[in-house]
């Protein structure tokens, strides 16, 4: 499939640190583990910075669903109940996403998120461009690519997959789901800003001890997201264990870029069996190298304590 080109320096100049007050939307996979609610309260508390025009929910299959269309219900259910504990309405607000992957034969889904991603980011501009956190299988923004390719054009898309590049193989749980969806993403040409999980936003962990201390006292909204944290496993025992909350790090990214160094590099190719190739020639994207995490956590726990006072 042909997609718009863009000039280099055009797609570095959008993936550098954009100063002001910035539009988002949010595709995630909420009810897929207990990440997602904590990064979508975050860009929430973080009105001073960016703007939440749409939340997308976006499908997931492992054990906490029957399959990926189940998996986007239970999503789009949870961030109803996330909203509810935060005061927001979502009537126009929240969006049914694909229930299905884009999948080898390159089908894009047709639904609510993804109509509605195409007519916000046409709706852009390049010089203001909507910046797509995405926090699942990358399936409902490939299908909006797909179908839309000139959104290339208007959006950044910032998204937590895949392992680091110098991982021994990229069998990550948001980009497993889709292969073929992730390598419309790679592959088109969209400013694309990559936060990956093993070595690099694995190090984005909390514990019980430190949720019970900043987390649960911070009303219905910080035991919410503390419970969710506690009922994970299956185990009581939580000694000497540790949670990352992966999909922080793309709203930790946008709220203050110095907390996930990153450097420019060539757009990886993602191999048949799921491992990194590196092609100097392919355009550059940029890909996050390390977090803070411990800036990163203390800004989530300021604006909790602020919201619940």
């Amino acid at each position: 499939m042909d997609f718009p080109k863009i000039a280099e320096s055009d797609r570095i100049a959008r993936l550098e640190p954009r100063p002001g007050k910035i539009r988002v939307v949010i595709d995630s996979d909420t009810f897929n583990e207990v990440d997602d609610q904590f990064a979508i309260a975050y860009a929430l508390l973080s009105g001073d910075r960016m703007t939440v025009e749409a939340i997308y929910a976006a499908p997931y299959f492992n054990r906490r669903s029957t399959g990926p269309a189940n998996g986007m219900e239970l999503s789009y259910e949870e961030i109803l109940r996330l909203l509810e504990l935060m005061g927001k309405p979502h009537e126009g607000f929240v969006h049914r996403g694909s229930k299905d992957y884009v999948g080898k034969c390159l089908e894009p889904q047709r639904n609510d998120a993804v109509n509605d991603l195409i007519d916000r980011a046409m709706a852009s501009s390049p010089d203001d461009p909507l910046y797509v956190i995405a926090l699942a299988a990358i399936t409902n923004v490939a299908s909006a690519i797909l179908i839309e390719p000139r959104i290339i054009e208007r959006i950044v898309l910032v998204w937590l997959g895949g392992h680091a590049l110098s991982w021994p193989h990229t069998r990550e749980f948001n980009l497993k789901q889709d292969v073929p969806g992730a390598r419309v993403v790679f592959d088109c040409g969209v400013p694309l800003v990559m936060l990956p999980c093993n070595g690099v936003v694995s190090a984005l962990s909390t514990t019980i001890p430190e949720l019970d201390r900043y987390v649960e006292p911070a009303g219905k909204l910080g035991s919410f997201l503390a419970g969710r944290v506690r009922g994970y496993r299956d185990e009581p025992q939580h000694m000497a264990w540790s949670k990352p909350i992966w999909d922080m790090a793309p709203v930790a990214y946008l709220n203050d870029h110095r907390w996930t160094p990153s450097i420019l590099t060539p757009s990886p190719v993602l191999n048949a069996d799921v491992t990194w190739s590196v092609d100097g020639s392919r355009h550059l994207i940029r890909c996050a190298q390390q977090v803070d995490r411990d800036a990163i956590f203390r800004d989530f726990f300021v604006k909790l304590a602020a919201f619940a006072g």
